[in-house]
């Protein structure tokens, strides 16, 4: 996903993974990402980051569990 919400496909794998719904994202091996996708979850709101600057500029904020520095960081700034 591009930092304007649109999807796009990019040969180099994105390096964060986020949940459409959610608006959330974070790594690519986030337990909890995991479990829920393991259980069914995330069907059709899967989306993939390059990097962390364009997850946030296309809305996303970090999880709060497993990217802890980076939402204390993005909850100040908001």
């Amino acid at each position: 996903m591009d930092v304007n919400g649109q999807l796009y496909k990019c040969e180099v794998p994105g390096r964060f993974g986020g949940n459409r719904k959610g608006e959330i994202y974070g790594k690519l091996d986030c337990t909890a990402a995991m479990r829920a996708i393991k259980k069914g979850g995330y069907v059709n709101q899967r989306v993939f980051f390059a990097d962390e600057h364009k997850a946030l500029a296309a809305g996303y904020r970090p999880c709060g569990t497993y990217l802890r520095r980076q939402y204390i960081q993005w909850k100040e700034n908001r």
